[in-house]
């Protein structure tokens, strides 16, 4: 450093004590919060389409609230250290731990907040407690961690950027002790002020003062902006962990009697077949990530009727199976998807596979099938134990787990991160159906359009890289698709074989039309059966959860069963799907997708009109609003009923 830059950095030092230091060092972890927060918004601006810039300042002055209520959290021990009324306080070691613990919790918080810059495009929200359940089974976190770092380098530079700032400020302030003439009336003021800084504390942890008002949660965000969509500006990230650690139990809710509820919502179900029981195989095919926004087949109209997408292979599929005008998923994540899927289990709040109901008794599809003689096996090319999801399949009813463990020659085609290469892995799937004794039911979960969106070395430069990476890999992904029904296409058990198409979850958005609720779970569920009558694209609402009761529905089962989705082949049954944002639920019925938070109503649009989502019609369709307002209550009213009682299979006489 030359001697210019020396004389500016001893020129900016503060002196004062410990009192003092303590309001420099609270407000400076407020103004780095407040500049993460700046930053979450620069680098996720395209997130929130239309927000006006009169909202995003709202959010902005909202976010206080919410930061000093994590600051005050997170350094509630840092601050207790310095007001203790003794002089201990003031001592160089007692000054140097304060200091490290300083340094260790904000490094935290705005470590936290650097990581959502990157994960809420993948969410669509702040990232909450599950987030420490959905890795802990993962045996590449050191690689990944690594690779998102350098993959998302401005992010990472601007949160090393506020840390960096963060010490030389913190350093700047010296604490100097006072040397008091009278020591009576010096500790008696310091033993007054401790309990004023408690009160103060609490009051800024709560969110205010008043009696009336309960500790602000995640859904008082939404109280800053119009848009409810738009409340991740507001938050913070260690904030909307904090609020969601240790919540184990879900809340038994009454919002209608038995004899109420059984009007409006039961995923009790008992089939009555049409026929006999048709001995089909059954292959249920989990595309990672393929949001319905890549596959041209459903978005015609895109970029003025020109948008191919990036699955050529899928969009002539498509064309011959039974689809869907509008089908989502029942969350965002992977963990959510598998127990949707296979099990017809959503996921409300927390993923049904790390909640703490997770080894409750279930009625699984491979666990019905089963009862008709059927083999059941799980394919996932990610390394065994990955996701839980071999834990999972047990649950389920699989009979057998096909991992990365059983797969031969694993290093050679393993991508590094994630899995195996989804082309080889597919031929491996091929391979083993077609050795299955019959009936069989498998399901594949796919893993090689997840970031960080490699392609094999042989494949660079082969498919479009479209105007995000994911775009290339999806491409990558519908290909070994293709190679997969080559591979099966004349084998004697091919037409004899209903397949099930579908994705675990969104991931980052191109259209604006998709920068909305209806947007982050948009997935595909297309049915596909050679040479039958499962063609077409049908006006109602599909989900993961109705695929289970579907399939039993076209096999013919005859049974009872729990699934919290629809028979979508029973035209009398009910159109709708739900789904959760953390503690945001959402409902879709008919036109409209109904969002909900602790309970209450807070939007209402026509998420097929009105795609930019500009008009909120809350409180002006009172008729419409009601209907759905009671089916999502009686949805989590039962749903969570039955997690508590571990009440999702039917009793067996």
């Amino acid at each position: 450093m030359n001697s210019s830059g020396k004389s500016i950095y001893r020129l900016f030092k503060l002196k004062g004590d410990i009192l003092t230091a303590l309001v420099w060092r609270l407000a400076l972890s407020m103004i780095l919060l407040s500049l993460s927060r700046v930053g979450f918004y620069i680098f996720n601006h395209a997130m929130f389409p239309g927000i006006k810039p009169s909202e995003v300042l709202s959010a902005l002055r909202g976010g206080i609230v919410f930061d000093l209520s994590a600051l005050v959290y997170y350094n509630s021990l840092f601050i207790l250290l310095q007001i203790i009324p003794f002089d201990i306080r003031y001592h160089r070691i007692y000054q140097g731990i304060s200091k490290w613990l300083f340094f260790t919790v904000n490094f935290l918080m705005l470590s936290m907040n650097g990581a959502d810059y990157v994960y809420f495009r993948f969410l669509g929200k702040r990232a909450t407690a599950d987030v420490f359940g959905t890795f802990s089974n993962e045996t590449n976190l050191v690689p990944l961690f690594f690779r998102f770092l350098a993959d998302y380098w401005p992010a990472t530079l601007y949160t090393i950027f506020l840390i960096v700032l963060m010490v030389f400020l913190y350093t700047r302030f010296e604490v100097v002790k006072p040397q008091p003439k009278n020591r009576l009336t010096y500790f008696g003021i310091n033993f007054l002020i401790m309990p004023l800084v408690v009160l103060l504390a609490i009051g800024a942890a709560r969110g205010g003062f008043r009696h009336s008002t309960r500790p602000i949660t995640i859904s008082n965000a939404a109280r800053y902006v119009k848009n409810p969509q738009n409340v991740g500006i507001v938050l913070n990230t260690p904030f909307s962990i904090l609020r969601t650690w240790g919540k184990k139990e879900l809340v038994r809710y009454t919002f209608f009697s038995d004899g109420e509820i059984e009007k409006i919502y039961s995923p009790h179900h008992k089939l009555v077949p049409r026929g006999e029981f048709r001995n089909l195989n059954v292959v249920v095919i989990i595309m990672e990530s393929f949001a319905r926004e890549y596959i041209g087949f459903y978005n015609k109209d895109l970029s003025g009727g020109t948008y191919k997408g990036f699955t050529p292979f899928l969009d002539s599929l498509l064309a011959e199976s039974l689809t869907y005008e509008v089908s989502l998923s029942n969350g965002n994540k992977s963990i959510d998807a598998m127990p949707s899927i296979l099990a017809s289990l959503p996921s409300l709040e927390t993923p049904y596979i790390i909640s703490h109901y997770a080894n409750n008794r279930i009625n699984g599809l491979p666990y019905l099938l089963k009862k008709k003689g059927y083999y059941t096996a799980f394919f996932h090319g990610a390394p065994n134990g990955s996701m839980g999801f071999d834990a999972f399949a047990r649950m389920a009813g699989f009979d057998d787990y096909f991992g990365k463990n059983e797969y031969p020659d694993g290093k050679e085609d393993f991508d590094g991160i994630w899995g195996l290469w989804d082309e080889p892995f597919l031929q491996f799937f091929a391979s083993k159906l077609d050795k299955f004794r019959k009936p069989f039911m498998a399901s594949v979960f796919t893993v090689s359009s997840h970031h960080p969106f490699k392609v094999p070395e042989k494949y660079i430069g082969k498919f479009p890289e479209g105007p995000i990476p994911i775009c290339k890999t999806i491409s990558y992904s519908d290909y070994a698709l293709r190679k997969f029904f080559y591979a099966i296409k004349n084998k004697p058990w091919f037409d004899s074989t209903l397949f099930v198409i579908t994705a675990d979850h969104t991931n980052e958005i191109i259209f604006r039309e998709y920068q909305n609720v209806y947007g982050h779970f948009s997935v595909p569920v297309a049915f596909y059966m050679h040479n039958s009558n499962l063609k077409g694209i049908t006006n109602r609402i599909a989900q993961q959860i109705d695929i289970m009761p579907s399939i039993l529905g076209f096999l013919n089962y005859e049974g009872e069963f729990i699934a919290f989705g629809n028979n979508l082949f029973d035209e009398a049954s009910e159109s709708f799907a739900f789904n959760t944002m953390g503690s945001n639920y959402y409902i879709f019925m008919d036109e409209y997708v109904l969002e909900m938070v602790d309970n209450k109503p807070v939007s209402l649009y026509n998420f097929r009109k009105d795609r930019y989502f500009e008009k909120n019609l809350i409180g002006q369709l009172p008729d419409i609003q009601s209907k759905m307002e009671a089916k999502l209550r009686a949805i989590i009213q039962e749903y969570n009923r039955r997690l508590l009682d571990n009440d999702l299979t039917v009793k067996e006489n």
